[in-house]
């Protein structure tokens, strides 16, 4: 079992990620503290904090939010962790402390902890295992307590999560006397397995072990639980086993099904689980699973769910673009599992994916000031449809500041934080570099600053300020859209040893002052959907670096539909010097717009062909000068053709 790389190992300074830290340290993560606290007037309500202390005894009220209230206050938790490790600040370490203090005071005698059941409807606890998120919260405070432990060296948390996790193992399992169920909601199982590397307990191993191994085994269990009890909380149906993905033991899930979140959680668990044990057969439904979801499944922005009733999977190659659900939440666990897969097997494929919905699917759900949010992110928007219509109700035009179900602002929060533990790792004697993040990052074996140009230009450089006086090997990751890297060391070009994994092997023995420079060009590139994709079909996308590129309103005028691309369109590619935008590589192009020569609404009269200036932004940066048309694909004008 390899050791997860610590955050507080890697210090970010490169010019597109660290002032994006700085503002989740300075901005988002204090804004979300009084989000919590209810001390933001004119948006939804959280009363996340209340919540704890009305369960503390702390003050007198009622439980308000969701039956998962307590999760936003967890992932915000496990942010305030990451970004104590990227900036230290005693004061918002002294009110994290307090908060764990009053979270530690609302904890029952048993062990037991959810505000909603301990406020609401304390004699139906553990009742509900689909639809109350007991489970979900306990996960998610069990990932905030490592993280916190982690950054501070401070137990309090860790101690009552390790109590909750004597709570749970009480109730559930198949022995006599126990609930032989799963959670409704993934995401226990994540924060179990994190439980057992930080402390090497062992019953959370063997939990966590239980709910992967059982979860589809008995796909009646939530019909069952349901007659028994005689109540529900959601009207979700208990038949729907598809929804939580119980419908089948995982090793037998060969697609991706249901709640798009919730899957996620389940196969980053899955491949986690696959790691620590060593079980190939899990690994191999991982890898299956893994094989669905990007290939058939997913979006150019990595992006995943598809539709908005379920929050999640269709069926394979339908990708709707202007009703795409694609929660930011999804695209988070999609990092979580590329990662894990990383773990299993270091292979190009899993950092791509990683990288993709990074830099498009989860920067996205988030505005530029840090202060508004999107739970989906659709590829297309048409002001006056969408969140209008029915059937577009959830495709916004604008972020709002909060919601009343806020899983994805904190969730953000606490990726961005972290992003150093997706950057490297350091395993089996080989140190890897995922994604050329600028910064310096410390091993066992070496400390390498790195200077990046990236993601704006493909020039990396490597250097060794520190290197054990052994071989060590250096594995750099070359995305997959490059075909030509140049790598040198000290100035003197090399043999690139990229096999099929996608990484450039790079061993001897290191010396301080060695430089290893990674280049290659970054042209724009277009893609094309495979012609099963019913909503992209003679469409084409713009892509550059790790970039999806979409089409504004702002820069090119109303009705975006009428837009094509021209076959032989020459892109120039230049900086934005001001704005909002500013720093921002933008494409610029002449192409073309469909205009209709008559006015009809059907002719016999082919529509002219107008040149005009087209311009595209990164996708991330959408949504932020007003409430304007927004598109990812446009139709191809090809030569001598429609």
């Amino acid at each position: 079992m390899n050791k997860e790389f610590d955050v507080k190992n890697f210090e970010i300074t490169d010019a597109f990620w660290a002032p994006r830290q700085r503002l989740v340290s300075e901005t988002v993560i204090p804004y979300q503290e009084k989000v919590l606290n209810d001390e933001v007037p004119g948006i939804e309500k959280s009363h996340a904090l209340a919540n704890f202390r009305i369960a503390a005894g702390m003050e007198d009220g009622e439980f308000y939010g969701m039956v998962f209230q307590d999760s936003d206050v967890a992932k915000w938790l496990e942010g305030v962790a990451y970004s104590l490790c990227v900036k230290p600040d005693p004061e918002l370490e002294r009110r994290a402390d307090e908060i764990i203090r009053i979270i530690a005071a609302a904890q029952q005698p048993d062990g037991y902890l959810d505000t909603y059941f301990i406020i609401k409807e304390p004699d139906r606890k553990f009742q509900n295992l689909q639809e109350c998120h007991e489970l979900y919260c306990a996960g998610h405070m069990m990932e905030a307590a490592v993280a916190y432990y982690e950054a501070t060296g401070k137990d309090a948390l860790l101690k009552v999560m390790q109590n909750v996790v004597d709570c749970i193992d009480s109730h559930i399992g198949t022995e006599s006397g126990k609930i032989p169920g799963v959670p409704g909601h993934e995401e226990i199982e994540i924060g179990l397995l994190r439980m057992y590397r930080l402390t090497g307990e062992k019953k959370a191993l063997k939990l966590a072990a239980y709910f992967i191994n059982q979860r589809g085994v008995n796909p009646g269990f939530f019909d069952e639980e349901t007659k028994t009890r005689g109540w529900i909380q959601w009207e979700n149906s208990p038949h729907d086993t598809e929804y939580n993905q119980s419908f089948a033991p995982v090793r037998q899930q060969k697609a991706a099904k249901g709640h798009s979140v919730r899957a996620m959680y389940l196969y980053a668990a899955m491949a986690d689980y696959a790691e620590i044990s060593g079980d190939r057969s899990l690994a191999e439904a991982c890898e299956a699973l893994w094989n669905d979801v990007t290939q058939k499944q997913m979006y150019l922005t990595g992006g995943i769910g598809q539709v908005a009733r379920w929050e999640g999977f269709t069926h394979a190659y339908d990708l709707p673009n202007d009703t795409a659900y694609a929660e930011t939440c999804a695209s988070i666990g999609l990092v979580m599992f590329a990662k894990r897969m990383l773990n299993l097997r270091a292979d190009s494929k899993y950092a791509d994916v990683m990288e993709r919905a990074l830099y498009n699917g989860i920067l996205s759900g988030m505005q530029l000031d840090g202060k508004r949010f999107f739970y989906v992110n659709p590829l297309e928007v048409n002001p006056g449809v969408s969140g209008k219509l029915p059937g577009y109700e959830h495709v916004l035009t604008k972020r709002p500041e909060w919601f009343g179900c806020a899983c994805c602002p904190p969730n953000v929060v606490r990726m961005i934080a972290s992003l150093g533990k997706y950057a490297w790792d350091e395993k089996d004697g080989v140190i890897y570099s995922h994604l050329f993040v600028g910064g310096t990052a410390k091993f066992e074996q070496a400390v390498i600053r790195v200077e990046s140009s990236y993601p704006w230009e493909g020039h990396i450089r490597y250097y060794f300020e520190k290197s054990a006086k052994k071989a060590i090997c250096l594995a750099v990751r070359i995305p997959s859209y490059v075909k030509n890297a140049v790598i040198s060391i000290n100035e003197e070009n090399v043999e690139m040893q990229r096999n099929d994994s996608g990484y450039a092997y790079l061993e001897r023995v290191w010396e301080r002052g060695d430089i290893v420079a990674v280049d290659f060009e970054m042209p724009v590139r277009r893609t094309y959907c495979n012609p099963l994709v019913r909503a992209d079909e003679n469409c084409v996308a713009l892509q550059r670096g790790p970039f999806v590129y979409c089409f504004e309103g702002a820069d090119n005028g109303e009705n975006i539909q009428q837009l094509r691309i021209p076959e032989e369109a020459a892109f120039s590619v230049s900086a934005e010097p001001d704005g909002l935008l500013k720093g921002m590589k933008v494409i610029e192009f002449e192409g073309i717009r469909a205009v209709s020569q008559d006015g009809e609404l059907y002719s016999e009269i082919r529509p002219e062909e107008q040149t005009v200036p087209m311009r595209a932004i990164p996708y991330f940066a959408w949504g932020n000068r007003g409430e304007n048309q927004m598109r990812v694909w446009l139709p191809e004008r090809r030569k001598g053709k429609e």
